[in-house]
């Protein structure tokens, strides 16, 4: 089930790999909606992934609802007793301010908040409804003010971004488009700010081809040196999509490389969220299809032993970490993972679960002694006004718990953030 409604046409394609281990019950986790949205002013379609600030609030978007029915930024204070508090900061008023915010927001070092919507904003017609915008949220005196960052256009530019954004250590902003570009197969965008003004620069297009198409719904992974990692979901050698890298070079270019082409079943398939990386340089993610079930994977890419640096893909091997099944144990991923404090990786499904419901589930792999992946379902979406659908995967609190969102479910079935204790 996909939310962000302007995007390429999605996927009819199946791929497939390895079966790992299923448990369908972890025993002692514990789930609860911390908050039900309800539509305006409050907002609806949380389809987004959380962040949490300093003191432990958290803040999302919401693609529709608020004042003018087109979208939101909220936040969520704890209020005492396992309590939460929800705030509108920003309702999005459909033109100028943009309309139709997914993936999230990214907080800077001054707890400013910065995001993406699919349409709106005064830079072109795209769909008939604008282009989107890269808008920023700054506190004063109480109130949340938008200051539009950027305006897309219509190509060559990208439009229709709807995805959260990264920095890099010199305060750039990156993100995907998903459409548009010098080949209308969407673009990776750098905002980089001079003397307090923004200017967009189009860092590479994809052509549909070996290098991908239309870019992913999570966050690009920035490493310390300023490397960007992300991935295409469609294109590439086999025509399930890329893992790619860009590096940069001299004068202010960029050079790209694919370290991975998806090849479909019986191997991963078309991915959707974003990375994450561990100690040792490998990245993971989630696929929408492939794997042995044509249900998604769990996947996990890294350098070959002994192989030389450098942007050739042959440096780099892929490997099938499960495959999903669509039945109890979920189905067809599109979120980003995450690392608990013992090294398994925790995510959450779109689909499978309750087959009544098929809302989602939570899950964990955790590292056997044989060297494969075990999964354990830790949540099953969709019953008695639980959250369903929980696209955007899950965000840790430091604390032991994590949090996400289902962008149908609640006591409104307009959306529902929760709170999972494995």
């Amino acid at each position: 089930m996909i939310h962000r409604t302007v995007r390429k046409s999605r996927l009819l394609a199946f791929a497939a790999l390895t079966v790992s281990l299923v448990s369908y019950a972890f025993a002692g986790s514990s789930e609860r909606v911390v908050h039900s949205f309800a539509g305006s002013p409050d907002g609806s379609d949380p389809a987004t992934a959380l962040t949490f600030d300093s003191q432990g609030n958290i803040y999302g978007t919401t693609a529709t609802g608020g004042s003018d029915g087109c979208g939101t930024v909220f936040q969520l204070v704890p209020a005492g007793g396992g309590s939460w508090q929800e705030n509108v900061l920003f309702s999005f008023n459909c033109f100028e301010q943009g309309k139709n915010p997914y993936g999230g927001v990214t907080l800077d070092a001054q707890g400013n908040l910065y995001g993406t919507t699919v349409a709106g904003g005064s830079g072109g017609f795209c769909t008939g409804d604008g282009c989107g915008v890269v808008y920023k949220l700054a506190k004063s005196g109480g109130t949340w003010n938008e200051t539009v960052l950027y305006n897309f256009g219509d190509s060559p530019d990208g439009w229709g971004a709807g995805g959260a954004v990264a920095f890099d250590s010199a305060g750039n902003l990156y993100g995907t488009t998903p459409d548009g570009g010098a080949n209308e197969a969407g673009t990776v965008y750098q905002l980089a700010q001079n003397n307090g003004q923004w200017t967009e620069t189009i860092i590479h297009d994809f052509t549909g081809g070996d290098d991908g198409g239309v870019g992913g719904l999570g966050r690009l992974l920035v490493d310390s040196f300023g490397n960007i990692y992300g991935v295409a979901e469609i294109g590439g050698m086999y025509g399930a999509g890329t893992l790619f890298r860009m590096q940069r070079g001299a004068g202010g270019s960029w050079q790209f490389a694919t370290l991975y082409a998806f090849q479909g079943q019986p191997d991963a398939g078309f991915p959707y969220g974003g990375l994450i990386a561990d100690t040792h340089g490998n990245l993971y993610g989630t696929t929408y299809y492939g794997g042995a079930n044509g249900a998604g994977t769990v996947y996990k890419v890294g350098p070959r032993a002994n192989a030389r640096p450098g942007p050739n893909a042959v440096a780099w091997r892929e490997s099938v970490l499960y495959s999903f099944q669509e039945s109890t144990d979920g189905g067809f991923p599109l979120s980003t993972l995450v690392f608990d404090p013992s090294g398994n990786l925790l995510g959450t499904t779109s689909m499978g679960g309750d087959p009544g419901c098929d809302c989602g589930v939570a899950f964990m792999l955790t590292p056997n002694n044989h060297g494969g992946w075990d999964q354990s379902v830790l949540h099953t979406f969709g019953s008695n006004h639980d959250a369903a659908y929980p696209n955007y995967g899950l965000t840790s609190d430091g604390a032991g718990n994590y949090f996400g969102t289902g962008v149908y479910g609640g006591s409104a079935n307009m959306g529902a953030a929760f709170e999972l204790t494995p």
